[in-house]
């Protein structure tokens, strides 16, 4: 007889695998009702589908390790502190499997670490954060369906996890036009790479021109994941003829160093000069002053990527893309009450 799966149970349920997932996995913070946790049980029950002699017989037969990578750009994980985050998310749920999580830096021109992955088959999955695949290797990695989840971006034929990135920093530069400012510069969270959109850049421009503010192409200055790197980017700002009054920067750790350049020039924040980052990073309320930002779910973010792995190897399930809610945090550095 063919084996059950989770679709099956989702089917019998009238829910979705996701919902099935958390339910049979016991998934905090799922917010699943009382209601369709007892559906989902029962389908379970009826069809005698058991998820742990799954994870059992996947431990068994496969390397029992999932590869994250990240840029080789990010000097240390400290500097990322999203990225732990994400990474404790992954880990709550790989832990459910008796799966390792293996950590490796690739450079974003690297072709080989790939497909050495790929090939040698020492790890079952893939996760990867802030790595844009290049045609040859998606190619090859939708060839030989091998099981990938992208954190951050997504290829029609891979499953991928990601949050409002362009919806967040259009709300974020609405949020300092509202206050006034018309001068509004922007430091990006990483380098630019041809054929990788950044969407926070795009939400950007896109409320710049919604709201009929002039874009200054002088004002949009490339920061690279660390505090270093924007407090680098917002000395170059001030070397402009004319200096913008509110910066939207693409993440928080770079802003950190970003404010601290402002601090060193004798600037207030928010009188001087206002700032708005991205991810509500733990640290961003303990800034000097606390720092606005657009909120993204990273823990939850690192759960549902998680999930997304382990449904295609226990099931084969085809490619799921999820988008995540993102929100605005306003504190001291854009708004003094």
């Amino acid at each position: 007889m063919r084996k059950v799966t989770s679709s099956d149970v989702a089917a019998r349920a009238g829910v979705s695998r996701t919902t099935v997932s958390y339910v049979l996995n016991r998934t905090p913070h799922a917010n699943i009702s009382e209601e369709t946790r007892q559906r989902v049980l029962a389908a379970a029950a009826e069809l005698d589908y058991t998820p742990n002699a799954a994870a059992q017989m996947l431990v068994n037969q496969r390397s029992n390790g999932v590869g994250l990578v990240y840029p080789r750009s990010h000097p240390h994980l400290s500097t990322h502190i999203f990225l732990l985050s994400a990474i404790e998310g992954l880990k709550s749920v790989f832990s459910r499997y008796g799966m390792h999580l293996l950590l490796d830096a690739v450079d974003n021109s690297s072709e080989d670490a790939y497909i050495d992955l790929l090939t040698t088959r020492r790890i079952d999955g893939l996760i990867l954060i802030d790595v844009p695949l290049n045609a040859f290797v998606s190619q090859r990695l939708i060839r030989n369906n091998f099981p990938v989840v992208t954190f951050g971006y997504q290829y029609p034929e891979l499953s991928s996890i990601d949050a409002e990135n362009w919806l967040g920093a259009k709300k974020a530069v609405e949020h300092l036009i509202g206050l006034g400012h018309r001068q509004i510069a922007c430091i990006t969270n990483s380098p630019h790479f041809p054929g990788d959109p950044n969407l926070r850049l795009q939400g950007y421009y896109d409320a710049l021109q919604a709201q009929g503010v002039p874009a200054n192409p002088d004002w949009v200055v490339e920061g690279c994941y660390t505090p270093e790197s924007g407090y680098a980017a917002m000395n170059l700002l001030f070397e402009q003829a004319v200096l913008p009054t509110a910066v939207f920067v693409g993440s928080d750790v770079v802003a950190f160093g970003a404010m601290t350049a402002a601090h060193e020039r004798g600037l207030s924040i928010p009188g001087d000069l206002a700032f708005v980052g991205f991810d509500d990073v733990p640290l961003a309320r303990y800034a000097v002053p606390p720092l606005t930002t657009v909120r993204m779910p990273a823990v939850e973010m690192g759960v549902r990527a998680g999930m997304l792995l382990m449904e295609r190897l226990l099931d084969g399930t085809g490619p799921t893309h999820i988008t995540l809610h993102t929100e605005l945090v306003v504190r001291g550095s854009s708004f003094a009450s």
